[in-house]
C-alpha cells in the first residue's frame, strides 16, 4: 500500500512540475519552426535567445533570426 501511495505521489509531483512550464514555438526568418521547452530567455546585451529544445538540450539563436515567438497552448 505504501509503495502504491509513493508512486502516486511521485507521479503527481512530476505532472505538477511539467505543467508549470509552457512550451513556445519560435519561427525563424528562414521558415524553420523551433519548439522549446519552457520560455526562451532573450538577452539583449549579447543579442542571443537561449532556449531548451524538446530533447532537453540548451541552445542559442541570434535574436535577429527570430521572426515570431508564440506560447504553445
Amino acid at each position: 500500500m505504501k509503495k502504491l501511495l509513493s508512486i502516486a505521489l511521485l507521479a503527481g509531483v512530476a505532472l505538477s512540475v511539467t505543467a508549470c512550464s509552457s512550451d513556445y514555438v519560435m519561427s525563424t526568418k528562414t521558415g524553420e519552426m523551433i519548439v522549446t521547452h519552457g520560455k526562451p530567455e532573450v538577452d539583449k546585451d549579447t543579442g542571443l535567445t537561449r532556449y531548451t529544445d524538446q530533447q532537453g538540450i540548451e541552445r542559442q539563436i541570434n535574436n535577429d533570426q527570430i521572426s515570431q515567438m508564440i506560447k504553445k497552448d
